[in-house]
């Protein structure tokens, strides 16, 4: 599960802790759909808030919230709980009493298909009715479909990450590259532009393109080339998916064309923490870097001896009209369903979640973009061009996320283990080793059922 890097920012999680979280959440009782929201939100009462973030100024950030929040609703005392983990999370939903939350955040959208279908969380639809919200007028498109399962909204989201694309300026600008690419052909040819090789490793390389590298995963590269990972039947579509093939084909492709995948994979290993001041995309031994929001802050706070450039993530040559969009992921938040204080923890979420200086003041205290419409275009929000960039992409219309799914993420986990065998060689059939993934995410899925 998370673990919070540089004082401000969660490292994502892996695909195997999701698994494991969605196998633990499979034990949950699924039959109920809870107890009845009928307590009275104007009464004295004390409600518990759990959540994963752990560093100090991100501690700092969420408990000013908080206290906002109970300024403006003094009959409600909110005890928060930090640095919870998805699987201390949906032992204690499990579990329910007393000593169960009331409110619940997760770093992890994969297992919001989990969370709904199990219903471990409150269907939110007649909360949002109730208070008169609109959803599709209030958060954007992208944020409402990874918040939601089958029609069912038992989450909300409170601050998201973008997946852009940073890169060396002062790189750019010795190899003669003008401005950052915008399709994967001219992404292809300056990658090999800014590579500069030194005897049988690198001094410099344009981008880390292996699957290990860092945030290079199948979901991050599909968003760009808008890969169906679902028919309308909800059966595993990648053999049939055009775009999934050409999306690993192009992968491979890269790879070859900087040096191979053992080449890249011992230059690899030389690479500091990702979390840490010795990130490659620091240290100079990668010039572009697919990454999200938080890149920027971490670069500033590493003190980098360059300038810093951010633009979305280049889109198939085929798609040229669709650049601007990227990968969309964040931070989701729910009632858990065996709370009796139901209404009062929806006042609570609400706040959080649709108050715009609320959004806004928390998204420019962890650095992360702002989960509003209206918290988008607040002049209060962090006005830096390079945060901006990552502002639009998840205004984007065509940006995306992985599907929902009941076993959470384990359909991303299947095609992960196939990437590492296509670009290493070992899986020389791309089409069969298809074919497999589709036959295993199927069973998985039925499993879960």
């Amino acid at each position: 599960m998370p673990v919070h890097a540089s004082g401000f920012r969660r490292a994502p999680v892996t695909l195997s802790a999701t698994v494991a979280v969605a196998a633990l959440l499979a034990s949950a009782c699924t039959g109920s759909s809870g107890t009845a929201a009928n307590d009275d939100p104007d009464a004295k009462t004390t409600i518990t808030f759990w959540h994963g973030w752990s560093a100090p100024s991100e501690v700092k950030a969420i408990d000013a919230n908080i206290e906002a929040f109970e300024k403006e609703h003094p009959n409600i005392t909110v005890k928060t709980v930090k640095n919870v983990n998805d699987d201390k999370l949906n032992q204690a939903l499990r579990a329910g009493g007393d000593n169960a939350p009331d409110v619940v955040s997760s770093f992890t959208t994969d297992n919001v298909g989990r969370f709904c279908s199990s219903n471990a969380l409150a269907d939110l639809a007649p909360f949002l009715k109730k208070s008169g919200i609109t959803p599709e007028k209030t958060f954007p498109k992208t944020m409402l479909e990874y918040t939601q399962y089958e029609g069912k909204r038992c989450t909300l989201p409170l601050l998201g990450d973008a997946y852009g694309l940073y890169y060396n300026k002062d790189a750019f600008r010795k190899a003669g590259i003008e401005k950052p690419p915008r399709t994967f052909s001219e992404f292809d040819k300056v990658a090999k532009k800014l590579t500069v090789e030194k005897g049988d490793s690198y001094e410099q390389l344009g981008f880390m393109p292996n699957y290990h590298g860092y945030e290079t995963t199948v979901e991050h590269y599909g968003g760009q080339f808008g890969v169906s990972y679902f028919d309308e039947e909800g059966k595993a579509n990648g053999a049939r998916d055009p775009k999934m093939k050409q999306m690993f084909q192009w992968q491979r492709n890269l790879v070859e064309d900087l040096g191979g995948f053992r080449k890249l994979e011992r230059y690899r290993a030389t690479f500091g923490d990702e979390w840490g001041d010795k990130h490659p995309f620091h240290t100079g031994q990668v010039a572009m870097q697919l990454d999200g929001e938080w890149r920027g802050k971490m670069a500033k706070d590493a003190d980098v001896d360059f300038e810093v450039g951010t633009a979305p993530l280049p889109v198939p040559d085929d798609q040229k009209e669709e650049y601007g969009k990227g990968y969309l992921a964040g931070t989701v938040v729910g009632i858990s369903n065996s709370s009796p204080r139901k209404n009062a923890a929806w006042e609570l979420l609400k706040f959080m979640t649709t108050d715009t200086d609320a959004v806004v003041d928390f998204a420019n205290g962890i650095h992360n973009v702002p989960s509003t419409l209206k918290a988008m275009k607040s002049p209060k929000l962090d006005d830096d061009p390079g945060f901006r960039t990552f502002v639009d992409i998840a205004r984007n219309p065509h940006s995306s996320h992985a599907p929902a799914s009941p076993n959470g993420g384990s359909f991303l986990l299947t095609l992960q283990d196939l990437s590492y065998d296509v670009e290493s060689g070992k899986q020389k059939d791309l089409d069969a080793g298809l074919k497999k993934a589709d036959d295993q995410i199927d069973k998985d899925i039925a499993r879960a059922r």
